[in-house]
Parts: C-alpha cells; sequence; structure tokens
C-alpha cells in the first residue's frame, strides 16, 4: 500500500532530461526546466565537500574531514567541469512561462476593403 502511494507522485522528477544542457524541455511533462550545477566548500580550508540535494544543499558530512570544521557555503557553477562532477550537486528548476496560447481575431469594416476582382482590374 505504502509503495503505491509513491508510484504516483503528482510532480514530474524530470528524470528523463540531460544534464549537459543549461535549459531543456522535459520530454515528460513539457515543462521548461534549468539545469544548475553547485558544490559545497569548507569555509575554513575551502575544499570540496560531497553533498546531497533535497530541499536544501548540505553536505554529506556533519564536519570537514580536511579540517574539522562544521561551517560550509554553496558555490554555483555556470558551467560544470570533468574535475568537479565527483561533488558537484544538480538541481533542476522549472522556469515559469508566460501563457503563450492567446488568440487574435481582427475585424476590420468591409467597405475599406477592396475585393479581389477590384484590385485585380486596378492592376491593369
Amino acid at each position: 500500500m505504502l509503495i503505491d502511494f509513491f508510484k504516483h507522485k503528482t510532480e514530474c522528477s524530470h528524470e528523463h532530461l540531460r544534464s549537459d544542457l543549461d535549459e531543456s524541455y522535459c520530454p515528460d511533462c513539457g515543462a521548461l526546466v534549468r539545469n544548475k550545477w553547485y558544490l559545497v566548500r569548507c569555509s575554513c580550508c575551502n575544499i570540496k565537500r560531497k553533498a546531497f540535494a533535497g530541499y536544501e544543499i548540505k553536505p554529506d558530512a556533519k564536519y570537514c574531514p580536511n579540517c574539522g570544521s562544521s561551517d560550509f557555503y554553496i558555490q554555483e557553477l555556470d558551467k560544470i567541469n570533468f574535475t568537479d562532477i565527483n561533488y558537484a550537486v544538480l538541481k533542476r528548476i522549472v522556469v515559469q512561462q508566460p501563457n503563450c496560447h492567446t488568440n487574435q481575431v481582427w475585424v476590420e469594416k468591409e467597405d475599406n476593403l477592396i475585393s479581389a476582382n477590384k484590385l485585380l482590374e486596378l492592376r491593369k
């Protein structure tokens, strides 16, 4: 019963998106999703720390394995490097787009329109 509850989530997890693109449309839900990469670094010795992303980005271990400090900061990356891939955390953010499904109707008075026959006569 509990497994069925987790199978039918209402939010899309965007798991079929490519991670190497900055933005792309999700093939499952159609939303525009932006990929953001983050690194967690120690505030004391500035080394990269392994982290995870839930509601917040936090380091795996409570204390730094290099200096023992519990302070850390989060660095946002513009592009992911090969050397940072083991430490980087990916967050997918849905980009809100304006409603692009609008219809426009133009109405003109008939006496302002020139029929196709009159237009052909004027060209001759």
